[in-house]
């Protein structure tokens, strides 16, 4: 059953004290190819109804993100998205790769105004990796299926979402020959086929396929 989102949760955090609260979420971390982007969006306690319809982006077609995204972009107080590289991610490691894009994406709102140290910072998963990338640590609160239940982090599950999709597609137009239009990066049979037939290109993970040149 699909349960939408509410802001429950962001209200509690902003009712205990936080100045606002900054939605995270992450996409692109399995892909073969392409960068790894963490979506931020955040909200205080002025926060209007959210998009209808508005839930986390892999429960949605790519037609409505597509209509949700500058919804989910105008509904936020601000939004912004980060991105590791490929060669960053193989430098690094996709954890530290997610921290790096997360760490990026926390820069835009910074540059834009917003409090990052008076907020409470909702990451989706149970796992803190935003914290371990930032030399001054943040109020993180870590949260199974945030991106399910938390507007804030569905919103910023979808702009992500919507903004490396267009990356890929743009490079599928540069790069034709691994769909990545369709597969967006990720391990489909015909993108695994393409490698085989046209050998890695610079937006490949090279460490995911066990290359090392």
């Amino acid at each position: 059953m699909v349960v939408d989102p509410t802001l429950d949760i962001e209200r509690a955090l902003l009712a205990a004290g936080a100045t606002c609260v900054i939605g995270v979420d992450e996409v692109g971390r399995g892909a073969l190819a392409g960068p790894v982007g963490v979506g931020v969006a955040v909200v205080n306690a002025s926060a209007s109804a959210f998009p209808a319809g508005l839930r986390d982006s892999k429960m949605l077609s790519e037609p409505r993100r597509g209509l949700l995204a500058p919804l989910a972009v105008a509904w936020a107080l601000h939004s912004a998205v980060g991105l590791a590289t490929p060669l960053e991610v193989d430098r690094l490691g996709i954890i530290a790769a997610l921290g790096l894009a997360g760490k990026r994406a926390l820069a835009q709102l910074f540059a834009a105004g917003v409090d990052i140290t008076g907020a409470v910072v909702l990451l989706d998963g149970n796992d803190d990796w935003l914290n371990r990338a930032l030399s001054t640590p943040l109020n993180v609160v870590t949260r199974v299926r945030a991106d399910q239940d938390c507007a804030s982090v569905a919103a910023a599950s979808v702009i992500a979402k919507v903004h490396r999709d267009a990356l890929m597609i743009e490079a599928d137009a540069v790069t034709p020959g691994y769909e990545w239009a369709g597969n967006k990066g990720y391990g489909s049979p015909a993108h695994m086929a393409a490698i085989a037939l046209l050998g890695p290109t610079l937006l490949h993970r090279k460490s995911w396929l066990k290359i090392t040149a």
